[in-house]
């Protein structure tokens, strides 16, 4: 039995809403609903339910319009590396921590991260890896479909065309063999969170006070965040000014972890 409810004073109460508006569909209403509905009403309605497919375009608009800002982008690109307190991610953004909050509150009512609190202080993280991956395949696709992207990013890196590349195919295969050096040039509490399966932990900004850590002759890649990320192109500039043989990794940790490469 399909129709539309008549009884006004019951209608308030079993429509579902989204962002301020009913979303209403003639639906099949289980027997026990009928039943009950009828006995309430005394009379013979059916009621009317929400359709949920008709609301998942609005959920999605939301979720987009959650990372359709600049400041939270980055938050959600400094997340990927692994969970940090609202004060780490304000250093990290260069915002204070109430303009930091607020993103992160519009980023939580998307669900697109998740909090927890350990004692005066608030954690956050990504909801799920299908939110890293979302945010890489929107800057995939921002990079071959966005006029002027790559020049943003050649302002913001400098001049790339001296950098020597390694791909994640063949870091895997150099791995393997035990031949090179793999340098995890982030912070290390990105590090801690995770990082690709026998590299060193030496940040950017201790990297010339530590250069003896690394073996006389060794061949060097450095990774970081992504493939925007300045950090290994500052290592390898450092490095090869060393007289150090060094590349970058193409992308990063993120990249390399969502391949489900030896971590």
């Amino acid at each position: 039995m399909i129709a539309v409810c008549e009884c006004p004073s019951r209608s308030e109460t079993i429509f579902q809403r989204h962002a301020g508006k009913e979303c209403k569909a003639r639906v099949r209403v289980p027997q026990v609903v009928q039943a009950n509905h009828r006995q309430a009403s005394g009379g013979s309605h059916v009621l009317e339910v929400p359709n949920p497919v008709a609301g998942q375009p609005r959920a999605l608009a939301e979720a987009a319009k959650a990372l359709a800002n600049g400041r939270r982008a980055e938050l959600v690109d400094v997340l990927a590396q692994g969970e940090r307190s609202v004060e780490k991610l304000a250093d990290e953004i260069d915002q204070t921590v109430a303009n930091t909050s607020q993103h992160l509150q519009r980023l939580l009512r998307s669900g697109l991260v998740e909090s927890r609190r350990d004692g005066t202080r608030i954690y956050y993280s990504l909801s799920s890896p299908v939110v890293g991956e979302l945010w890489r395949t929107m800057r995939q696709a921002a990079q071959e479909h966005v006029a002027g992207l790559e020049q943003l990013a050649a302002d913001y890196l400098g001049d790339r065309s001296k950098l020597r590349t390694i791909t994640r195919d063949d870091l895997r295969r150099r791995l393997r063999d035990g031949d090179i050096v793999v340098l995890d040039v982030r912070p290390q509490v990105e590090y801690h969170a995770g990082h690709i399966q026998g590299a060193l932990c030496i940040p950017v900004n201790e990297l010339k006070a530590r250069l003896n850590e690394i073996p006389d002759g060794a061949e060097v890649v450095a990774y970081c965040r992504g493939p925007y990320c300045v950090y290994a192109d500052d290592a390898v500039r450092t490095l090869t000014k060393k007289g150090i043989n060094a590349a970058r990794l193409e992308d990063g940790f993120p990249e390399w972890d969502d391949a489900r490469l030896p971590t």
